[in-house]
C-alpha cells in the first residue's frame, strides 16, 4: 500500500471542525470525498488531531493509504482544483507505510491572534479584545510559565471529553505584541478538547484581575473545569505546525 502525507491549510469558519460529524460538514469529510472522487477508491483520512468548529489551520497533517501509485504533482493540482476555496493542500509526499499522522506526532503548536482595532479584514481570524493591549505582557508571560511541564489538564478541557488520560506536556508558551496584534503561542505533545482556548481565557482573567500565581496553580491542581475561566472564541485559533 502507498501512504501519502498531506499538509493542509483551512479556514474553519464554515465547518464543524476537523473530525467527521453525523449532521454537519467537517474538513475531514470534504478532503476525504475530494480524494475519493479523484482516485476512485475509498480511503481513511487520518488527521494529526482534531480542531474544533471555527478553528483554522496553517499546517494540519493527514495521511491516507491507497493501492494506487499517484503522480504527486498532478494529484496535488487536481485535488486543489476540486476542493472549495477555504481548504488548500500545501504539500503531498509519499511516506513509509507505517507512518501515522496522529500517533507519530511529537509536538503540536497552536497560535492565537488578538487584534486591537475592529476591522472587517481581521474579524474572522482574530479576537478583537482591546483590554489585552493594556496588560503587562511581561508579567503575563511570566505567569503563563506555570502552565509549562507535564500536568493533568482536566481543568482546561470540556467536561464531556471522552479522553481518560488528561496528562499533557506543554513545552512552550508565550505572548508577543507586534504593532496592533498580539500573538499567543503554545506547544505540547498533545492537547485536550477545548484546552488551548480555555487556557487563554483563564490567563486573560488572571491578567485582568491582577491575580498572583496561586490563582492559576489552584485551578490546575483542582482538576475542575468549573474553576477555569471562559474560553476565548474559536476564530482566533490556528493549528500552526505539527512536528514528527
Amino acid at each position: 500500500m502507498n501512504n501519502y502525507k498531506l499538509i493542509i491549510q483551512y479556514d474553519g469558519t464554515n465547518y464543524s471542525g476537523w473530525q467527521l460529524q453525523n449532521n454537519s460538514i467537517s474538513i475531514q469529510q470534504v478532503v476525504s470525498e475530494s480524494i475519493e472522487k479523484i482516485i476512485n477508491e475509498k480511503i481513511n483520512l487520518i488527521g494529526s488531531g482534531r480542531t474544533d468548529a471555527g478553528v483554522h489551520a496553517f499546517g494540519q497533517v493527514a495521511n491516507f493509504l491507497t493501492s494506487k501509485a499517484l503522480n504527486i504533482s498532478s494529484f496535488l493540482y487536481s485535488l486543489n482544483s476540486v476542493l472549495p476555496k477555504d481548504i488548500a493542500i500545501k504539500r503531498i509526499e509519499l511516506v513509509d507505510e507505517k507512518f501515522h499522522s496522529r500517533f507519530d506526532a511529537k509536538k503540536r503548536t497552536y497560535i492565537y491572534l488578538f487584534s486591537k482595532n475592529k476591522s472587517p479584514f481581521y474579524y474572522l481570524y482574530s479576537y478583537n479584545y482591546k483590554p489585552l493591549f493594556e496588560y503587562d505582557l511581561m508579567k503575563l508571560n511570566e505567569v503563563s510559565k506555570l502552565i509549562l511541564g507535564q500536568k493533568d489538564f482536566s481543568s482546561f478541557c470540556k467536561k464531556n471529553s471522552e479522553v481518560e488520560n488528561k496528562i499533557c506536556n506543554v513545552e512552550e508558551i508565550f505572548w508577543h505584541k507586534k504593532s496592533d496584534f498580539i500573538f499567543f503561542l503554545i506547544s505540547a505533545d498533545r492537547f485536550l478538547h477545548g484546552m488551548v482556548r480555555t487556557i487563554i481565557g483563564t490567563l486573560l482573567e488572571t491578567a485582568k484581575r491582577n491575580y498572583d500565581e496561586n490563582f492559576l496553580i489552584s485551578i490546575v491542581q483542582s482538576k475542575n473545569r468549573e474553576l477555569a475561566k471562559e474560553s476565548v472564541p474559536a476564530k482566533g485559533l490556528f493549528l500552526y505546525k505539527v512536528r514528527y
